[in-house]
């Protein structure tokens, strides 16, 4: 359990707002489909490494899904916007119950106090 790990040179933590691209074949065609949302957990060791990014989807639901890492599907990850630099906890599971707009509150006053402790 860690709170942040490499992938193909990208380095994610957990907090992070991340876009991942997965190859999905239709109908003998290749696509590439992103899912953006806050990465809450890294999950195994080595091979069996997992991530689990979380997202409000359509009427407020929440959604989640779970990447396993070395997935030949799994194209790329980009970092959309940096988690706090204070996260304690290896899994953000109460960010479940809580709304998005508390969930913004939390990065802005993270981001709010760092810039004061800044000289």
């Amino acid at each position: 359990m860690g709170l942040k790990i490499i992938h193909k040179d990208t380095e994610i933590g957990v907090g992070d707002t991340i876009r991942v691209f997965q190859k999905i074949k239709e109908e003998g065609k290749d696509r590439a489909q992103s899912f953006e949302g806050i990465l809450i957990s890294i999950k195994n060791k080595e091979e069996g490494k997992t991530i689990t990014v979380r997202r409000i989807g359509e009427g407020k639901i929440g959604i989640e899904r779970i990447f396993p890492l070395k997935s030949p599907f799994l194209e790329k990850i980009e970092v959309v916007r940096k988690g706090t630099s204070r996260v304690r906890h290896a899994k953000l599971y109460f960010i479940r119950k809580k709304s998005p707009r508390q969930v913004a509150e939390i990065y802005t006053r993270t981001e709010n106090s760092r810039k004061l402790s800044k000289p």
